[in-house]
């Protein structure tokens, strides 16, 4: 294999693992909502690392089954040397091609088993699917109180999202300002012992406003 092809092996697979690793957000953002705002129960992180992991491993699955079958059609491309008759009709000269997508799947499900087992990573995936279940909370929200000019009287939702704001609150934009406060007194402190501390970022603003949650 050139080096041209291994770096496009490599390009491939990681692209693979890019794909895989959205696909796991997406569905644990999903259930995220579905567990917050439907069934009404607290967010526990640790609760989602098995939905990763499965998720994960179902997405391994089928890169095993892609590869599987890609040997199939390598195998049967081996003893063909007359003109394709279409796109999937491949022929011997595709054989190479084949066994690259061959081995570029198992690759993936390689990687993706690893990932499965890594309990760092299921943590972080879930993190990221909160992030972006929040995200969306926040955003329907807040475009549900530009339509209605945050007037209760005007949202026949307005009880029921209520509940969903204190969660956001609670579980956004708490901890955020807690952070940013805990960055706050090490930087006082450090200027007490007198260290010039580095510059810490300016608080992340909250995607809900406490004065809108009344």
């Amino acid at each position: 294999m050139t080096e041209n092809q291994r770096v496009k092996t490599r390009d491939v697979v990681a692209e693979g693992l890019y794909i895989a690793s959205a696909a796991t957000r997406l569905a644990l953002k999903n259930r995220i909502l579905v567990h917050i705002l439907v069934d009404g129960d607290d967010f526990d992180s640790e609760a989602f690392v098995p939905d990763a992991r499965e998720t994960l491993l179902n997405l391994a699955a089928e890169a095993d089954a892609d590869a599987a079958r890609t040997e199939r059609e390598r195998k049967a491309a081996r003893t063909r040397y007359t003109d394709s008759g279409g796109t999937h009709d491949y022929r011997r000269r595709d054989v190479r091609n084949l066994r690259r997508r061959e081995k570029q799947s198992q690759h993936v499900a390689r990687e993706l088993r690893a990932r499965a087992d890594d309990t760092d990573e299921l943590r972080k995936l879930v993190a990221d699917a909160r992030e972006a279940a929040w995200s969306e909370v926040a955003k329907n929200i807040d475009r549900s109180l530009r339509i209605t000019a945050a007037r209760p009287d005007l949202d026949a939702d307005y009880d029921r999202m209520r509940g969903a704001r204190m969660q956001a609150l609670r579980l956004v934009d708490l901890p955020k300002l807690r952070a940013h406060r805990r960055s706050v007194a090490k930087q006082q402190a450090l200027r007490a012992e007198g260290v010039e501390p580095p510059p810490i970022e300016t608080a992340v603003p909250g995607s809900i406003d406490p004065g809108e949650l009344e």
